[in-house]
């Protein structure tokens, strides 16, 4: 994960010294297949209730414009004030700034409920802790601690029931339950990344994310500091987490961030440090989560440090944010999701993009560009897939995530 500049992070909170970035030349191979997803040694059943034991109607969408979050840092320098609020036009992806919301120390990541109630913010500190806020009225419902270090991504599960969030500096991840007015109950479960070791360079685990698979049965958690990504499986009753697989990437990759595929049987990976793409086959049964190959993402020789992928509605095609190079790389997806094809990449038109999120109708695609204070938006063209930047920059200080609802 990184900050504004992203030197050496040596300590939390307010002020705190970032983190070295560890980079390599990209893979030159440009399209990768894997198997289909393996068994494995010892295969048992989803505990009763694993999946969601309920799903949420995405909220109804009155034409006009839509809402859109901006995350920030509120504690470097030119850093925003707290949680951006803006709204785009869902047609020619024009945003229009409309405040500030007040009251969240450093809202690095964000996430919606599934019944488009209320948000939650990361509060990226040493002492962490993640925030829930009311909409459509932006009424800031309490926080609660995450029990660990700089938390910097969050999700819910898809039941509504659950928030979970990864510590990036304690290297853990929690789970908070969600009461049905939408606050944050107690932390139900905090579990550390002990093991494996920490890869080349990497003085402990790092938890960059933490998300649950599109059948509901289990959450995954991704670790930069461990090259690992671990598959739990989580107690639908008390919120707590219980390991079942991991997948180690090749030492040094620096996973930190995965995007399934719309069929759930494959995911895509962003490994930060050595500046690789990887397809990976996923067993819903089991929940094991089988990487390929690296591979390249187009990007060239130069220092990189790609952030994360999105993946169009229909399956087609995926995206990714290359920071270091300030492109979005364009891939083909093929094999029914075993596969990638590199098409081209694009420039994204800011600097460091640190977030890309899609449009809730699949049309548009943001880009939170941390170094510039800029959100840049693109149509997406849907057979092709090409992407076409929409009119200006959105000025927005050390945007560092855009949520579009």
């Amino acid at each position: 994960m990184d900050r504004r500049a992203e030197p050496a992070r040596s300590s939390l909170g307010g002020g705190w010294s970032r983190r070295r970035f560890l980079g390599a030349a990209a893979a030159a191979t440009a399209v990768t297949t894997i198997p289909a997803p393996v068994a494995p040694r010892q295969s048992s059943p989803p505990e009763p209730g694993a999946a969601p034991a309920e799903r949420h109607s995405p909220p109804r969408r009155p034409p006009g414009p839509r809402p859109l979050y901006v995350g920030t840092y509120t504690s470097v320098e030119g850093g925003g004030k707290g949680i951006g609020l803006a709204t785009y036009d869902p047609g020619t992806g024009g945003i229009t700034g409309t405040g500030t919301l007040n009251g969240v120390a450093d809202p690095s990541y964000l996430a919606v409920h599934p019944d488009g109630h209320t948000l939650y913010a990361v509060d990226e500190r040493e002492a962490g802790a993640v925030t829930a806020v009311g909409l459509p009225d932006h009424r800031i419902l309490g926080s609660r601690g995450t029990g660990g270090a700089g938390p910097c991504h969050l999700s819910v599960h898809p039941s509504g029931r659950w928030l979970l969030s990864a510590n990036y500096g304690s290297g853990s991840v929690a789970v908070h339950r969600v009461e049905t007015s939408g606050t944050l109950g107690e932390l139900t479960d905090v579990v550390t990344h002990s093991s494996p070791s920490p890869g080349p360079g990497q003085q402990g685990p790092h938890a960059h994310q933490v998300v649950t698979s599109p059948d509901g049965g289990h959450v995954l958690a991704v670790d930069l500091g461990t090259d690992t990504v671990y598959t739990y499986r989580l107690d639908p009753s008390g919120g707590t987490l219980t390991e079942v697989s991991q997948a180690h990437t090749r030492p040094g990759a620096g996973p930190r961030h995965l995007t399934f595929h719309p069929n759930g049987r494959f995911a895509y990976l962003a490994n930060e440090v050595d500046d690789t793409a990887v397809v990976c086959a996923y067993d819903p049964a089991s929940g094991r989560l089988v990487p390929g190959d690296p591979q390249s993402t187009g990007t060239g020789k130069g220092t990189n440090y790609p952030a994360q992928f999105v993946v169009s509605a229909d399956g087609a095609y995926a995206y990714l944010a290359n920071r270091g190079h300030n492109t979005l790389t364009r891939y083909a997806i093929e094999a029914g999701g075993a596969r990638l094809r590199l098409l081209d990449s694009v420039p994204v038109g800011g600097d460091f993009p640190r977030h890309i999120a899609l449009s809730p109708d699949g049309g548009l695609l943001f880009a939170a560009n941390q170094r510039s204070g800029t959100v840049t938006v693109f149509h997406l063209d849907r057979a092709s897939g090409e992407l076409r930047l929409a009119g200006e920059p959105f000025a927005s200080p050390v945007a560092v995530c855009a949520l579009p609802l």
